[in-house]
């Protein structure tokens, strides 16, 4: 247990930014798993926000950032891939 006052101190501030940061990790998590399974751009820029939001805070490694912002844009490009190939019509039979 902290002795100084300044500790004490340090100790209550600590508390609280670790709950702070939990949580969120904890939303981020989920808008993430959301944006996967849904695969819905909406869901998509909801997690990218909270991605960006949470490296700016340091509460995720900036790079870590990266690589979730390139999986998720590869889920979208991956569902828009398959929309576009099922969109095409059938090519005409030659006479």
């Amino acid at each position: 247990m902290p002795v100084t006052k300044s500790a004490k101190k340090k100790l209550r501030k600590d508390i609280g930014r670790t709950l702070t940061n939990s949580k969120v990790e904890r939303e981020l998590k989920e808008l993430i798993k959301k944006a996967k399974t849904e695969k819905t751009e909406k869901a998509v820029i909801a997690a990218v926000k909270a991605t960006d939001k949470a490296a700016k805070n340091r509460i995720i490694h900036k790079n870590k950032a990266a690589r979730i912002k390139s999986s998720l844009s590869k889920v979208v490009a991956a569902k828009k891939s398959s929309k576009v190939a099922s969109e095409k019509p059938a090519k005409k039979a030659a006479k």
